[in-house]
């Protein structure tokens, strides 16, 4: 397991393995947290199983989020998990300093890493995009997990820059979201150089067959509604075992097609989990600003079509009954 301390690499980094899921952050009104949702929420993964947590993430919506709420979610989700699995908090930010403010807290309040995206709003070049990196690598209290998630960021982390990150000890993995094959491998070739250098998926479509290509483990939306799913399906992969990798995944790929396709699509996914954990009483499905949340329409949609989710899943988890 990835929390064990004899993961945990050079210069206190750790190698971060399993199923990791981008922890929604539940609202009770603007920029007010869900305290008792965040907690609902938080044991749910844990009961199903997860290997860390990662929070102030894309579907956590941090990029929404105020300074104050941001703080309130690390002390909340550091103080319930107490250690029984490691906790990663982004520290996205267009400026390195406010980045690094965000990990010294995530420090003081027991997590175990941090990750962070390219800077967005400016082009950045590649060379910019490493010194940033660099610094935040080498002055971070925490272990730093690099994020490439060009959808959003409009800049690629490009494999020679991942290399060069490599060699700073603080930089400890990557998160690659962009669902590109071809960079995956390369990257892949790349990571076999360092060690305790985690590969993350962050596309869950991919999750199967990148565990079965090498990568650490995912980091899964979905498993905030369905985490027993995505655990079996990394695991079932880490084993080997290809019919049961192909079978799960293919359950993924409904959740994607069933949910994530509901309304527009930009901001679908997010929505969409939300609105389903409001639906099974964990959470509000209040969005931070200026996301809305899913129309009535949209809402029935998913509450129609859950059922018919965890039938399927059902069925994978018991074939015999089938």
């Amino acid at each position: 397991m990835l929390s064990e301390p004899k993961e945990w690499g050079d210069s206190g980094g750790m190698r971060l393995r399993g199923i990791i899921p981008p922890v929604v952050t539940p609202l009770s009104g603007r920029d007010e947290l869900d305290h008792a949702g965040l907690e609902r929420l938080i044991r749910r993964l844990l009961e199903g199983g997860v290997h860390g947590l990662f929070i102030l993430g894309t579907t956590g919506e941090a990029p929404g989020l105020s300074d104050r709420l941001k703080r309130a979610v690390i002390e909340r989700t550091c103080a319930q998990v107490a250690g029984q699995v490691p906790v990663v908090v982004g520290i996205t930010h267009t400026i390195a300093g406010e980045s690094l403010w965000l990990a010294r807290y995530a420090a003081e309040a027991g997590a175990s890493g941090v990750v962070a995206a390219p800077p967005y709003y400016f082009p950045l070049g590649q060379e910019e995009l490493f010194r940033f990196f660099a610094r935040l690598g080498a002055e971070s209290p925490l272990p730093l997990t690099l994020y490439n998630i060009p959808s959003h960021t409009r800049v690629a982390i490009e494999p020679e820059t991942v290399r060069r990150a490599m060699e700073i000890p603080g930089i400890v993995g990557l998160k690659d979201s962009s669902g590109d094959r071809i960079y995956f491998h390369r990257v892949k070739m790349l990571a076999r150089e360092r060690r305790n250098f985690s590969l993350l998926a962050g596309s869950e479509e991919l999750l199967g067959e990148a565990v079965l290509l090498g990568a650490d483990g995912g980091v899964c939306g979905g498993a905030n509604l369905f985490p027993r799913l995505y655990v079996a399906l990394y695991e079932a992969a880490r084993a080997g075992d290809r019919d049961r990798v192909i079978a799960l995944q293919e359950a993924v790929m409904m959740i994607h097609e069933a949910l994530y396709r509901i309304g527009e699509r930009g901001s679908a996914t997010l929505k969409a989990i939300k609105c389903a954990l409001a639906l099974e009483g964990v959470c509000h499905d209040l969005m931070a600003e200026p996301l809305l949340p899913f129309t009535a329409e949209q809402r029935a949609l998913v509450a129609q079509r859950l059922p018919e989710i965890r039938r399927r899943l059902e069925t994978i988890s018991n074939p015999k009954k089938s």
